[in-house]
């Protein structure tokens, strides 16, 4: 993602990383930034014997939001996940949360 910068020109991060930034003058000099950066990421983590995030691409849900609800309020929308045909109540909170971010 490329982002217009008052004092940079332009700066850019990764969806699958988004502490791994670049910038630069022009759109072309950012995003090879940021892709160097990535590549510098990428092999630590790997010098780490850990896995690299999956392409954000390829749609992998990885990550976890927890709420707390009452009893009451989780039967709500359990009862209403039912009516609106989802498969569980983390399909139709994603489905509301997703439509009201736009």
């Amino acid at each position: 993602m490329i982002e217009e910068d008052e004092d940079e020109g332009y700066f850019g991060c990764t969806v699958e990383l988004p502490l791994v930034m670049g910038g630069g003058k022009t759109i072309s000099a950012c995003a090879k930034s940021v892709l160097e950066a990535t590549i510098a990421a990428v092999a630590t983590i790997l010098e780490h014997d850990e896995t690299p995030p999956s392409p954000a691409r390829d749609g992998k849900r990885d990550q976890q939001v927890n709420i707390r609800l009452t009893a009451e309020e989780k039967l709500r929308m359990e009862e209403a996940a039912r009516r609106e045909g989802f498969r569980g109540l983390s399909d139709f909170i994603r489905s509301a949360g997703l439509d009201r971010a736009g």
